[in-house]
This record gives structure tokens, sequence and C-alpha cells, in this order.
């Protein structure tokens, strides 16, 4: 069971990544039909992204098979869980949900958030807004909204 998150540093769970993760609250992530195709680039982005467990619907189930009935990864030490839904509802994403990252390099920074942007929509482009050194914040083309910042 997850009860909270906070920043953490990766080098000290070991992964040798300098990134942290921040998550406001317990994420889940649901969309229709693209969480398989978005976790490969997640996967790239950032190292240390595993898929720990991954279910697909079969022929026989409520969704289309070969999407995700449930997925859950572990991304900078926080645990996520990914759905495609078959349920029709009026958004491609749940909505009220952003990731928030801490790099700890203006080439990291740059090279995440052209990732992540790439496709999607920039809501703020990349800038120092006074409150850290820079930041961006974008929605990924899966419709993820991410906040990567370099305290």
């Amino acid at each position: 069971m997850i009860t909270g998150f906070g920043p953490r540093d990766l080098r000290e769970a070991g992964t040798g990544h300098d990134a942290r993760f921040n998550p406001h609250h317990v994420p889940g992530a649901g969309g229709r039909g693209q969480g398989a195709e978005a976790l490969d680039p997640y996967a790239s982005t950032f190292p240390g992204f595993k898929i720990l467990a991954r279910e697909d619907y079969g022929a026989d189930d409520m969704g289309p098979a070969g999407t995700i009935k449930l997925a859950t990864i572990e991304f900078n030490g926080a645990i996520l869980q990914v759905i495609d839904s078959p349920i029709p509802h009026a958004f491609e994403l749940i909505p009220s949900m952003s990731l928030f990252v801490d790099c700890d390099s203006e080439d990291e920074l740059t090279r995440v958030f052209a990732t992540l942007s790439e496709g999607g929509e920039v809501m703020m482009p990349l800038d120092n807004y006074g409150f850290s050194q820079r930041f961006g914040w974008c929605r990924d083309r899966f419709g993820l909204s991410w906040r990567i910042n370099l305290p």
C-alpha cells in the first residue's frame, strides 16, 4: 500500500539516475487504448522505469484484446498503475493529474522536456518563472501532464 510520496534522490535507491520524482498524490493513469504505446517512451526517457506486472485484455474480455487491463509500474521509486479503460467516457486520459520531475542538470531537463512534449502540447515553455532555475509544463502525446523542473 502506498501512503504518500516525497522527494527521493534516486542515487540513494541505487539506480545511478539523478532525476527525482515527486508526485503530489497517488497517481494512476488511465486512457483508451494507448497505455501499452505510452510505456515504451517513458521507459526510454527515465532510466529505472520498470514494468512490475502487466495483464492485457484477452479476446473474450470487455476491453480490446492486447490493451492493458492493469499494469503496475515503478517510476523512480513510486508505484503507479496504468489501465486502458474499455468504458466510453468524455475524456481520453483520467483528468486532473500531473507528474512532477526534478532534474539535476540543464541537459537532463532539456532532454526530458523535449522527449515528453514531442507530439504533445507545451503549456509552459522551459523558462525561469522565479520559483526555480528552469521549469516547463507539457502534456505528452498520450495526454499525461508533466511538470519538469530544475530546482
